[in-house]
């Protein structure tokens, strides 16, 4: 039995759910304030709405290891999607370093990083990209595209553990190595 798989999912007032029965599957469309999102479920998964909760259960009684697996996997993924659709996800990354800069232009993010170069990024579509001084902020409703852009932001420039410069996620601690110590000669 799956501890994730058997809680169900509270809906938010003002999202609407709507399950499509499909040969491969079935497919959960989230219609909410921020947006729609859908996500598909396997055929061995039963899907039901009632009292303002989403419920998934597997159709067979013996589960084995990996349909108990996806059973928390599955629930995880219609709560994130759940939680996209209602209130959006954001995650805020930090310039740290003299003459760092970030920019948009073209739905691009543009940094300067310390290379001899710009660094260009593509921001897609569904994706919102603020920069305020040295705070980069990405936002929108699929948790995973928000996540990967801002691991893709990060991985410009990693932060380095001796003065720390580079991109980090704001609330990320950066554990500091000492420098090499000059020994007075005597």
């Amino acid at each position: 039995m799956s501890k994730v798989g058997k809680k169900p999912i509270i809906i938010p007032d003002g999202v609407e759910i709507k399950i499509e029965k499909k040969p491969e599957g079935q497919v959960v469309i989230f219609k909410g304030p921020k947006g729609e999102l859908s996500h598909t479920v396997g055929p061995e998964f039963n899907m039901v709405v009632e009292d303002k909760q989403l419920l998934i259960t597997p159709k067979v009684e013996d589960l084995d290891k990996n349909t108990s697996a996806f059973w928390g996997l599955h629930r995880a993924l219609l709560s994130n999607t759940l939680n996209g659709v209602a209130v959006g996800f954001e995650k805020k990354l930090e310039l740290v370093g003299v003459g760092f800069k970030a920019s948009i232009q073209d739905k691009k993010l543009i940094l300067n990083v310390g290379f001899s170069h710009p660094v260009e990024i593509e921001i897609p579509d569904n994706i919102e990209v603020k920069i305020e001084k040295n705070i980069i902020s990405v936002s929108g409703i699929n948790k995973e595209l928000v996540g990967q852009i801002a691991a893709d932001i990060r991985a410009a420039k990693p932060p380095e553990p001796y003065k720390g410069k580079g991109i980090k996620y704001v609330d990320e601690v950066i554990r500091r190595k000492a420098g090499k110590k000059t020994v007075a000669s005597s």
